[in-house]
This record gives C-alpha cells, sequence and structure tokens, in this order.
C-alpha cells in the first residue's frame, strides 16, 4: 500500500482501493525493506494513511541474524515500533506482527519463548491493547506453540498460507491454543 492518496505511483495500490477489498494491510514487511528500501518513516506514513483510509495496518517489525547474535534484538523490534508507530491517533487499531528477518522462508523459526520475551518486553502490561502476532516460518507444527504463549494472540503465516489444507490446519491449531 501507498501511503499517498492518488497519483502516479506505478506498480502501487492507494488505501482508497484497497478499502473496498479488504480490512487489514501488512506494512513493513521485511521483503519490502529489504528488496523496495521502505524505512521505518515510511512505514509510518503507511500506518497514517491505512488509519485515515479505514484500513487496520498489520505492522512487521524484526531483527536480522547479526542483529539478533550481537544482542540488539529487543533495540531494534522496540525502534522499529516506536518509529512506526509514532503519533498514530489509536494505537489499539495497530497489529504488530513479530517476524525475526533470520526466520522468514528459512524454515527456522525463533522459539516460542524468544518470541515472547520480544513481544512481553515491548509492550508489559500494554501487551493486551495491541495485538501481537508471531510470523516467521510458522507451521502446522509450532503454531499451536507461539499461540500458547500469553504475549502472542495469532500468527501471521506466510509460505505456508499457499496451501490451502496447511493454512486451515494452522489455523485451527491457533484456535485451539488459545481456547
Amino acid at each position: 500500500m501507498h501511503y499517498e492518496a492518488s497519483g502516479a505511483f506505478t506498480g502501487e495500490v492507494s488505501a482508497a482501493m484497497l478499502r473496498s477489498l479488504c480490512h487489514y494491510v501488512i506494512l513493513g514487511h521485511s521483503e519490502r525493506r529489504q528488496l523496495f528500501g521502505e524505512t521505518d518513516e515510511t512505514v509510518n506514513r503507511k500506518v497514517h494513511a491505512a488509519q485515515d483510509a479505514g484500513l487496520r495496518p498489520i505492522v512487521c517489525v524484526g531483527e536480522t541474524l547479526a542483529q539478533r547474535e550481537e544482542g540488539g534484538a529487543a533495540d531494534v523490534v522496540e525502534g522499529q515500533v516506536l518509529a512506526c508507530v509514532a503519533d498514530v491517533h489509536d494505537i489499539t487499531d495497530v497489529v504488530v506482527a513479530y517476524e525475526p528477518v533470520w526466520a522468514i522462508g528459512t524454515g527456522r523459526a525463533a522459539t516460542p519463548e524468544i518470541a515472547e520475551e520480544i513481544m512481553r518486553d515491548l509492550f508489559g502490561d500494554d501487551g493486551d491493547s495491541v495485538p501481537l502476532l508471531y510470523g516467521g516460518s510458522v507451521n502446522v507444527g509450532n503454531a499451536a506453540a507461539f499461540a500458547a504463549q500469553p504475549s502472542i494472540n495469532g500468527a501471521l503465516v506466510g509460505g505456508a498460507s499457499l496451501q490451502a489444507d496447511q493454512f486451515l490446519q494452522i489455523a485451527a491449531e491457533v484456535a485451539g491454543a488459545k481456547g
């Protein structure tokens, strides 16, 4: 989704166009950041545009393997969240998806405990007001364990969503874990 309401932005879609098709929009995914140079500031502009159009933004955040190994994962994720939601008019209307970059499409997922620690450290007691998702190699075998964590409200499913039967199994696992 582009942050401008209209104009000559070939290959981009405006929030107004999306509003007639969906209720949520994924913003800040690591692929957009890496391949198209999107920054936290760009994502922030998109969050504002999405909310202004009546869409609910899903803001993706996550660290690289180097950032994790250097011990800076929590700081990176916190910086991304703070920048991406700066000055939004309703933080409870934003969904945050923690997707460690090193886990996306690699088959290597963070542990549920790592994901929970990042979410809890970031949001603390306010975690109940902002829906938090885990993404990054979510599959049938690990979805319930992530969803069972107190701070994680669901999953942002990537490659496994391309197989309808797998996606439905993941949805059932998440729903079962949330009771």
